[in-house]
């Protein structure tokens, strides 16, 4: 599937465009490619896109000072990812997101998202309905990280998106569960 119906697509879930204002939509996107780890956006540098990933898979991530790496996202094919509060709120990016695989986005500028939330209520409401999404999703992740054992971690993980683990090397998936290499390959063997 090219990249505009699979965007299509994903919009069409919960906003209603013409064909007009889907190309129009559209337009603002540019198309780019990246090799896997390859970096797309670096701690400290300015962040001014969010990306939709058509093919491959990407991380966002946190290095802090003792070099210990925190997973904050997966994205496969036609989830979001951008350092967020850096492109909100104009700021310097705090975390990074790079390649794990090679892959293909879709980068939108928030210049752009703002002028057609702006100028078509169905994208705002995509977009609200894409926030919303998230956030519930971030919460739901927090709320695990909490209460959950690394094994109920990991079971959760492995039914909501099995395909992570034939596509994501198992160290990031330890990293993304906050869990070491070692106990990732005790529960995945006592499968």
């Amino acid at each position: 599937m090219n990249a505009r119906e699979l965007l299509k697509q994903h919009v069409l879930k919960s906003a209603s465009l013409t064909d007009e204002q889907f190309d129009y939509f559209f337009s603002h996107f540019s198309q780019q490619s990246f090799k896997k780890g390859q970096t797309i956006i670096s701690e400290g540098n300015e962040v001014e896109c969010e990306y939709f990933v058509l093919s491959g898979c990407l991380k966002a991530f946190f290095i802090n000072d003792d070099i210990k790496m925190y997973i904050l996202q997966f994205a496969m094919p036609t989830w979001w990812t951008s350092d967020y509060n850096a492109l909100y709120s104009h700021s310097r990016a705090t975390i990074n997101v790079d390649c794990i695989t090679d892959a293909e986005v879709l980068c939108l500028s928030n210049a752009d998202r703002e002028k057609l939330c702006a100028e078509i209520h169905q994208v705002e409401h995509f977009f609200r309905w894409r926030t919303n999404r998230g956030y519930v999703a971030s919460q739901k992740r927090l709320l695990s990280l909490m209460n959950n054992d690394a094994k109920k971690r990991y079971e959760e993980l492995l039914t909501l998106y099995p395909e992570l683990y034939n596509l994501v090397p198992k160290h990031l998936i330890a990293a993304y569960l906050g869990i070491t290499r070692e106990t990732l390959s005790r529960l995945y063997n006592g499968r």
